[in-house]
């Protein structure tokens, strides 16, 4: 008997110092300040990186899909009741529903990269100003990486060769951009 090891493949993404150099002049060249939410507040760096951070480890844990997809429908549904159905029968089916609904929940949410970003804009690693600044960062990083302005990290992270290797890897760059060029970044001597 053999064992086989499986690894996770690649990320195809290549961070290099310039592609971030490319980003942080964007930043500088953008019509708005890239620090600054809509509570009109300015975010640290290390607050946005912070948010990245956890958006990893919320997709490695939950597992990352390339969209949404609808549910698929299934035949656990509850079944008729009659007039000789007991209280007792109904109460046990409703019971046992829920429990197969709430297991199938558990075994793993797998979320696209926005929807875990703004999950995380909701708990004590984020909010709404550092999942948008996030957002903002992301975006540049995807146009620095793409050679292109007008390029987005939500419809980047969708195409269909991505892979969670590629989404965790912009993710990574973009926490480590916050963190060398946001405020509160160490000065550069």
């Amino acid at each position: 008997m053999t064992t086989q090891t499986l690894t996770a493949p690649a990320s195809c993404v290549v961070v290099t110092a310039q592609m971030l150099e490319t980003a942080a002049q964007l930043a500088r060249d953008s019509y708005r300040p890239l620090w600054t939410g809509n509570s009109g507040e300015q975010s640290t760096g290390e607050a946005v990186a912070r948010h990245l951070d956890a958006t990893i480890t919320l997709l490695d844990k939950d597992g990352w899909t390339r969209t949404w997809s609808w549910p698929t429908p299934t035949d656990n549904t509850l079944p008729a009741t009659d007039d000789e159905t007991s209280v007792r029968e109904m109460v046990r089916t409703l019971l046992d529903y829920i429990r197969e609904e709430d297991s199938a929940t558990a075994r793993g949410p797998q979320r696209p990269a926005l929807s875990a970003l703004t999950h995380i804009g909701g708990t004590e690693h984020g909010d709404p100003d550092t999942r948008d600044i996030a957002q903002d960062v992301l975006d540049l990083l995807t146009q620095a990486l793409t050679d292109n302005d007008g390029a987005r990290f939500t419809a980047w992270s969708e195409r269909h060769t991505r892979t969670h290797a590629d989404i965790t890897a912009l993710l990574a760059a973009a926490s480590r951009f916050a963190r060398t060029y946001g405020p509160g970044a160490p000065a550069a001597g």
